[in-house]
């Protein structure tokens, strides 16, 4: 009467010590050792001439690494059930095992080169990169708005480049889209000055009070304002985090909680079936 609540419990503690082994940080950093080691396979297998003397040492040490990760994952969808999909960087790990194990041949033998990706999960391994990948995952709605309001800025200051300069400057200034990448340069910065400004100076001597608004717009205040959504957007992720982490101890702890509970109920039914009436 009382073995499926028996059962489950010990289901229960087991998934809970396999969870809590993949956790252990020696298991972490065997794991992060690993990954490096494969993205310097991976790399040395670009060398033809290294691959021509160790490259069957080179393709063995690589699928042994990728069994280990497929098995890590297997064990890690073992302790932690259907919850291992619901977490993203969980899917991550997933898709990044999952598409080395795609056979590269063929129509598909591009694919093979996407087995670099594997060294991507250093991320979902190191707290610090995860905070920042998912930092700037959520600076994507505000980083939307900035993005909006550059866009604006730069069409108006590439109809009035047009409008001012193209006459003279066809091959800069010649139509809208010409304008738009022009200004794109000025705003990087790159040869701005002596490759454009300059000789649209010897046509138009106040030019440079439009170029220069334009870079103090651009290139500082709105560049300013990327920085400012990602450092936000990145802090908020980091006290996110904090409380998942928070709130992952506190359901563990119930868990634990309600695995004796289970326990304590059984031992006492079952000392109650051996007391004689």
């Amino acid at each position: 009467m009382n073995t499926p609540s028996v059962s489950t419990s010990g289901r229960a503690s087991w998934r809970r010590r396999l969870a809590d082994m993949l956790a252990e940080p020696i298991v972490e950093r065997a794991l992060i050792v690993l990954i490096v080691l494969n993205a310097l396979i991976l790399g040395l297998e670009t060398y033809p001439w290294i691959m021509a003397r160790h490259g069957p040492w080179l393709l063995a040490l690589d699928a042994a690494i990728l069994a280990i990760f497929v098995v890590e994952i297997a064990l890690r969808i073992a302790a932690h059930g259907w919850r291992f999909f619901r977490d993203p960087w969980s899917l991550f790990d997933f898709f990044v095992v999952a598409i080395a194990l795609v056979p590269a041949s063929g129509s598909l033998a591009a694919l093979r080169t996407l087995r670099v990706l594997r060294v991507l999960r250093m991320l979902t391994l190191l707290p610090s990169m995860r905070r920042v990948v998912g930092g700037l995952v959520g600076a994507i709605p505000g980083l939307g708005s900035v993005v909006l309001l550059m866009v604006l800025i730069f069409y108006v200051a590439a109809v009035i480049a047009t409008g001012l300069f193209g006459k003279n400057f066809p091959q800069w200034f010649g139509t809208l889209g010409e304008s738009g990448y022009t200004l794109f340069q000025i705003m990087t910065l790159e040869s701005w000055s002596m490759g454009i400004a300059r000789p649209v100076l010897e046509l138009h001597p106040f030019a440079w009070v439009f170029f220069v608004t334009f870079i103090l717009i651009t290139s500082f205040t709105m560049l300013n304002l990327f920085i400012a959504v990602i450092i936000d957007a990145t802090q908020s992720e980091a006290s996110d985090e904090s409380g998942r982490h928070l709130d992952q101890q506190h359901e563990r702890t119930r868990g634990e909680i309600a695995a004796m509970r289970e326990e304590l109920r059984a031992l006492k039914e079952a000392i109650e079936r051996r007391r004689p009436d």
